[in-house]
């Protein structure tokens, strides 16, 4: 019986306005609770239509890993999780997703571990198909080229795992930040030099590649995919640097100067090569010191990231 007070509005009920820390729910009290997103379809609004992904983004926490070397690493992760919506289901209860996580979170991170956690909710929201996915920064101690002193590189990395029916497909993304020194400037310059006696500089930038992979064997590291990277296009750039270093990142771009189309190809050549590595797609883009424009490519095989033209 809930008391009410006279108003110029007739009665009014009268509300605690305190919280009760001492309340503990029954559960008779949870099971009379409502829940919206489980309603019956009658509730739904909008076009009846499935939703192909609905979920969380940006959910945060510290989970662990283990290097290539067997170093156990904390790192912050941003978790994606996401389950498809049936045509005659009007939600999901999206704790769901993070709860399913959370009973995982002590564990270290592994293809084997996301794929139980991206079942699991699955399972739980009745889906036909399901997505995680963890983005971290993943740090790399890393020496500079000739003085050997050292400091911490930092690939942006995702894992995603995609579950569809019964058909699971992992996926990586690693970003690799290099340097691009413009063949054609590069013997332009030389040219200048030689023919003139001028001075001149050929012109490089800061360029980057993210690499997306099928993973289909649990040896693959991160830290192989970055090796990758390197044999590819080693001008990576540095960390810490003297004056002897700055000198040798001279030299090496000098070595080896490439196109945005050769750097594609470069790190294609290296990830067909290793057989723990499916489908991938390279993405390039060297951020142009001589134009005011940025130059782009994307080159892919198989069918799990094809698109476009």
């Amino acid at each position: 019986m809930i008391d009410t007070q006279s108003s110029d509005y007739g009665a009014y009920p009268i509300f605690k306005r305190s919280y009760s820390d001492d309340f503990e729910p029954s559960d008779l009290y949870r099971a009379s609770l409502p829940d919206l997103q489980n309603g019956p379809a009658s509730l739904i609004k909008g076009a009846r239509r499935k939703i192909q992904k609905v979920g969380i983004s940006n959910f945060r926490l510290p989970m662990n890993f283990r290097t290539r070397s067997d170093e156990l690493v904390r790192i912050e992760v941003s978790v994606s999780g996401a389950v498809s919506l049936e045509a005659n289901k009007k939600g999901i209860n999206m704790s769901r997703i993070m709860r399913s996580f959370y009973k995982k979170s002590d564990h270290l991170v592994s293809l084997e571990m996301l794929d139980d956690v991206v079942a699991a909710y699955k399972h739980d929201l009745e889906s036909t198909g399901a997505q995680i996915k963890l983005s971290f920064s993943y740090p790399e101690l890393k020496p500079s080229l000739r003085s050997g002193i050292q400091g911490y590189q930092y690939y942006a990395i995702a894992m995603e795992h995609i579950l569809q029916d019964d058909k699971i497909v992992r996926t990586w993304h690693v970003e690799y930040v290099y340097s691009s020194t413009c063949p054609c400037s590069l013997e332009l310059s030389e040219h200048a030099r030689m023919t003139r006696n001028q001075l001149a500089t050929p012109h490089s930038q800061r360029s980057k590649a993210i690499i997306s992979i099928e993973v289909l064997n649990n040896s693959l590291c991160f830290e192989d995919v970055i090796d990758h990277c390197r044999m590819a296009v080693p001008t990576e750039t540095q960390t810490m640097v003297k004056r002897e270093d700055e000198q040798a990142f001279a030299e090496l771009n000098a070595a080896n100067p490439i196109f945005v189309e050769d750097a594609a190809r470069l790190f294609a050549g290296q990830l067909e090569a290793d057989e723990r590595i499916g489908d991938f797609k390279v993405y390039t883009c060297h951020e142009e010191s001589l134009h005011s424009h940025d130059a782009i490519s994307e080159l892919w095989a198989g069918t799990t990231f094809s698109e476009g033209i």
